[in-house]
């Protein structure tokens, strides 16, 4: 069947996508201090020092910075009292000058997760989940997009993908991806519109499910989830999984290792059939944080 395509499928950059965002973004930062002497800001806060989540904090406050934002990386040990965490919270809460609070996640095990992220003011939880905000999306009304959907939504409309009347299937159900996803595109909305249809672990056939989608969105958890026999030709492929499969030399750091990234989607085999794809690295990935910055220039805009 893969040989009727005479070529592979078109590469959906990420990175370039986020670029394009990031530059948007900046010019627009710089013209709400020039007018209304606001600097949209930012305030991360890590408990304990995990190693990947130090990792993802940096990345944040770096872009916070480059965009010319006002940013807090606010640090606290691992032993941090819960009632003192959620306190530190209403202290940003109240905070004029703090447009986006975020608490990196996972917390260490003595903490009530939930409780501390719903401490967070809708109005300055640039991550979207927020109950408030999680509800607000499902009546088409939300102020935040969760991050990484929002960036997936981007991808498709600033790759001219058709989104209104197509089929979409989302593979995965979780909060932060699968249902929010597949609540925005099927909104009746810009950049939405579609027809959406959620497989999971408890679906009968996924792939009869899959093998009719336009739009292949995929956040399952696991390498090779999906494969060329499961995909129609000429769809767009979106995969969100980033998963550790082992480690190659680094072409940087001469003896240093670094991990070898692979997504959900067997990307060498579905891009023979698939119209368009992203890569892993370099597709939603890059497009997460933009969006967090996305809404915290929302949230200085009031």
């Amino acid at each position: 069947m893969g040989e009727r395509y005479s070529m592979t499928a078109k590469i959906i950059s990420g990175k370039e996508v986020a670029e394009t965002i990031r530059t948007e973004i900046k010019a627009e930062t710089e013209r709400l201090i020039a007018a209304q002497g606001v600097r949209p800001g930012l305030v991360t806060i890590l408990v304990g020092e995990n190693p990947a989540s130090v990792s993802y904090v940096t990345g944040k406050q770096k872009a916070a910075k480059e965009l010319g934002f006002y940013s807090v990386q606010d640090n606290q040990p691992a032993d941090i009292a819960e009632d003192a965490l959620v306190a530190l919270v209403e202290r940003y809460n109240q905070d004029p000058s703090i447009h986006g609070i975020l608490v990196q996640l996972p917390l260490p095990k003595h903490i009530n997760e939930t409780r501390v992220l719903y401490a967070i003011d809708p109005e300055k939880d640039v991550d979207g989940f927020h109950p408030v905000n999680v509800g607000r999306l499902m009546i088409g009304e939300a102020k935040f997009l969760p991050c990484t959907p929002a960036g997936i939504q981007q991808l498709l409309i600033r790759t001219g993908t058709v989104i209104e009347g197509a089929e979409v299937v989302v593979v995965g159900r979780s909060n932060i991806v699968g249902k929010p996803i597949a609540n925005m595109l099927l909104q009746k909305a810009k950049g939405a519109n579609a027809t959406v249809t959620v497989c999971h672990t408890r679906t009968k056939d996924i792939a009869a499910h899959t093998r009719r989608a336009d739009i292949l969105i995929v956040a399952a958890g696991f390498p090779n989830a999906v494969t060329a026999d499961m995909v129609k030709e000429g769809a767009v492929v979106i995969d969100v999984g980033v998963n550790r499969v082992g480690e190659k030399p680094s072409k940087d750091s001469p003896g240093k290792m670094v991990p070898i990234l692979k997504g959900d989607v067997d990307f060498d085999a579905v891009k023979e059939k698939a119209g368009a794809i992203t890569p892993v690295p370099g597709g939603v990935g890059p497009m997460t944080i933009t969006m967090l910055m996305v809404n915290t220039l929302k949230g200085a805009k009031g």
